[in-house]
């Protein structure tokens, strides 16, 4: 039986428009799914305070972890947070100090970014630098940019994102039912990027960082307002082997989070807390290298940060001040301070030799000659605008830089290592300083200056016993102003409270 060349000639185009649909349905069905991933866009932020707190900076194709998997960590794994007694009122991230606004899905200090279509969750500037005060324990907190970080538990949190990837629970087949409970509406695409690329991805990255920051193990216990700027460097970023690394480099490198206001007038100055650089744009890149790398860092958002913390002044003194007090400290902090620390005085700025100084030598020796060569191998070939950013002015010091005191009221515990609790504190001799006293408290002492540094818990958390024997946490040394009577301490520590 033959056909008719005009049938042939009607099935097969109809063949064709059937293939073609065909073609074009499936085309739409994998657009539709892959358009969430196509359009993911990083959130911007026109509040220049915003972008601080939320703003990414960089990172996600190296420190980006899955925003899904990122909010399941706690919920899985609740046991593996490091101190869990800390907030014990709270639950999952702020259980470890991190501030969390009313109306945001991510605490201070978290942003989000997009790596492969996926929505990632990274840490920006404001993780270090941004803290919360009250006048009274039952006061609500107020949150305060560019300070010091005085309740975040850094070290606790990445022993805990790193632990957790050494449990077997770590897989999709565990972890996708929890997404779901969590609110995760995964298009059939997204489920199995998150099941085949994104979960075991994350815990394979996560298992490589538990393994450059096992040195955590083995130094003492931080606690809130601290970390460790240099042995992380050294592991992850020039990938040392920690068997490589004295002792002397890692057991005592702990220092406090400083202010980071006010950056024009320091400009010139030696920077760091040992006053390693006096380029405030590479201390800026060389602070962001702790959370993304040289090949990702986001120049314009690092610059736009800058440019913001360029004139911001510090944060006035809020609580009541005695006028007539402050004016008889003024001219005791001129003859006791000034020299090392007023701006425009011939010594701020400056280094004052550790054997001076007398303070803890821990972060002094945690930056030696060799990282600081190997500093300067990094932005290698890379410009911004033109620009080498290639770091030059890295240089290896014998002691710690006498920094301004503006906001001073602000940046306790005291000395670099924050082992001091308070100004009061700090005239004493240091047998008469706290041997022992408490971190992470927002409550302000306004007659000591400084936090409140001798409760052990209240209101639902329990506070972390900071011990001055241990190493890196001594509080020797700085004993200008110790000998000065009791009277001229508190009308010093009254004046100190106007800077």
């Amino acid at each position: 039986m033959s056909h008719s060349p005009n049938l042939v000639q009607k099935i097969g185009r109809r063949f064709n428009q059937l293939v073609i649909g065909l073609v074009s349905l499936v085309l739409v069905i994998i657009l539709v799914l892959a358009w969430p991933l196509l359009t993911a866009r990083t959130p911007q932020y026109s509040n220049i305070n915003d972008h601080f707190k939320y703003g990414s900076i960089g990172g996600a194709s190296t420190m980006g972890i899955p925003y899904w998997i990122w909010q399941v960590l706690p919920v899985m794994f609740p046991e593996y947070l490091p101190i869990q007694d800390y907030k014990i009122s709270e639950t999952g991230y702020t259980q470890l100090g991190f501030l969390q606004e009313l109306g945001q899905d991510l605490p201070i200090g978290f942003a989000k970014d997009k790596q492969l279509g996926l929505e990632v969750v990274t840490n920006n500037c404001a993780l270090c630098h941004m803290g919360s005060l009250r006048d009274k324990p039952d006061s609500l907190p107020q949150i305060v940019s560019t300070m010091p970080s005085n309740t975040v538990n850094l070290a606790a949190y990445f022993q805990f994102i790193t632990s957790v990837a050494e449990d077997p629970r770590f897989n999709a087949r565990e972890m996708m039912p929890y997404l779901k409970t969590l609110g995760a509406n995964f298009n059939p695409l997204q489920a199995l990027l998150y099941r085949y690329i994104a979960i075991p991805q994350t815990r394979a990255l996560l298992s490589v960082q538990a393994d450059k920051l096992s040195f955590l193990a083995d130094q003492p216990l931080y606690g809130p307002g601290r970390v460790d700027t240099f042995t992380p460097y050294k592991t992850r970023t020039f990938n040392i082997n920690l068997k490589d690394l004295p002792s002397a480099e890692i057991e005592a490198a702990a220092s406090d989070f400083p202010s980071i206001w006010q950056q024009e007038p320091r400009e010139g100055m030696q920077l760091h807390w040992d006053g390693n650089n006096t380029s405030v744009a590479e201390r800026n890149k060389s602070a962001a290298l702790a959370l993304v790398s040289p090949t990702n860092i986001n120049f314009a958002s690092i610059t736009r940060i800058a440019e913001w913390l360029w004139n911001l002044p510090a944060p006035t003194y809020p609580f009541a001040v005695d006028a007539d007090l402050a004016a008889q400290g003024q001219p005791i902090f001129e003859n006791n301070c000034a020299s090392c620390h007023a701006f425009g005085s011939e010594g701020v700025g400056h280094i004052t030799p550790i054997e001076e100084i007398g303070t803890d030598p821990g972060r002094l020796n945690s930056y030696t000659y060799e990282f600081a060569s190997n500093q300067y191998t990094l932005f290698s070939d890379i410009t911004y605008k033109g620009e080498d950013q290639r770091f030059t002015h890295f240089r290896k010091t014998n002691g710690y830089a006498n920094h301004p005191l503006d906001g001073l009221w602000l940046r306790a515990p005291y000395l670099h290592n924050g082992s001091v609790p308070t100004l009061r504190d700090l005239l004493e001799a240091p047998e008469n300083r706290p041997a022992k006293f408490y971190r992470g408290n927002d409550v302000y002492d306004p007659e000591k200056v400084g936090f409140v540094a001798d409760v052990a818990a209240a209101n639902g958390s329990k506070f972390f016993e900071y011990d001055t024997s241990l190493p890196g946490n001594g509080h020797d040394g700085h004993l200008y102003g110790v000998t000065l009577s009791s009277q001229d301490k508190t009308a010093l520590v009254e004046y100190l409270k106007t800077l």
